[in-house]
């Protein structure tokens, strides 16, 4: 069975499986000069996929700066200095956090209830009412060796007991929330900004305090509008870049 056909009911396209895929093998060294990265014919055979879904998962992979492809001699992997060392994550749709999740390591805490900060309210602008759950995480790559993310995740009340049933070890919460509450996912937009570390953050990420970081604040949104879910990540600099791409119509 192809490595593809592998992973059951994965909603995310074949193309960003396929990325996924190759990017774990590349950010992990598989590939290098005894083990070349493969051919397009060869992606097509191993993963039982067509030529046009090899091309778009390369293309995501050069997108994020991890491959170079040169006409006459092919894909190489780019060296770990060209791309500054850092996980170079595509973020641009529901299907793209999923395999983020999938592709790093975390383990969330309960972290009480209460009013959502005045400062969040404010920099997502939305009335910050209502009781809201929290949890909280520290992120790693897959290989544990290092954090790449602190997050803090809210949930509404009006989820009812759906953010006290979640797995907190499962590490995808929102994908949970739907299964549990009913409550759809309509819209995710994301706030991206550089921020200083204080020093709670500093601690948990292993940098110095007042390091730059980013913080992406994340909100999920039911078909009606309704903020139901709110993730505020801080990812150090040095170790995380978000990368999306643009298709030129």
């Amino acid at each position: 069975m192809n490595q593809l056909a592998t992973m059951g009911r994965d909603p995310a396209p074949r193309y960003l499986r396929l990325a996924a895929s190759l990017r774990a093998d590349i950010l992990a060294g598989r590939f290098g000069s005894e083990t070349p990265f493969p051919t397009e014919s060869d992606l097509c055979a191993a993963h039982g996929v067509s030529r046009f879904t090899v091309r778009e998962a390369l293309r995501r992979l050069q997108n994020e700066g991890l491959i170079a492809r040169r006409r006459g001699s092919g894909t190489v992997v780019q060296p770990a200095r060209a791309r500054g060392g850092a996980l170079h994550q595509p973020l641009s749709n529901v299907g793209e956090i999923l395999q983020y999740a999938r592709d790093t390591r975390v383990t969330y805490q309960p972290a009480g209830h209460g009013p959502l900060p005045a400062w969040l309210g404010a920099s997502i602008g939305i009335p910050a009412s209502g009781q809201w759950a929290l949890v909280h995480g520290v992120r790693t790559t897959v290989d544990g060796d290092q954090p790449i993310a602190t997050t803090t995740a809210y949930f509404h009340e009006m989820l009812g007991d759906a953010a006290a049933r979640l797995d907190l070890a499962a590490g995808t919460l929102f994908s949970q929330i739907e299964a549990l509450s009913g409550v759809s996912v309509g819209q995710v937009t994301q706030d991206i900004q550089a921020v200083i570390a204080g020093a709670d953050i500093a601690r948990e990420l292993g940098i110095k305090r007042g390091a730059a970081v980013l913080r992406i604040i994340r909100c999920y949104r039911d078909a009606k509008g309704q903020v139901f879910e709110i993730s505020v990540s801080h990812h150090p600099g040095d170790r995380f870049a978000y990368s999306m791409h643009i298709d030129v119509e």
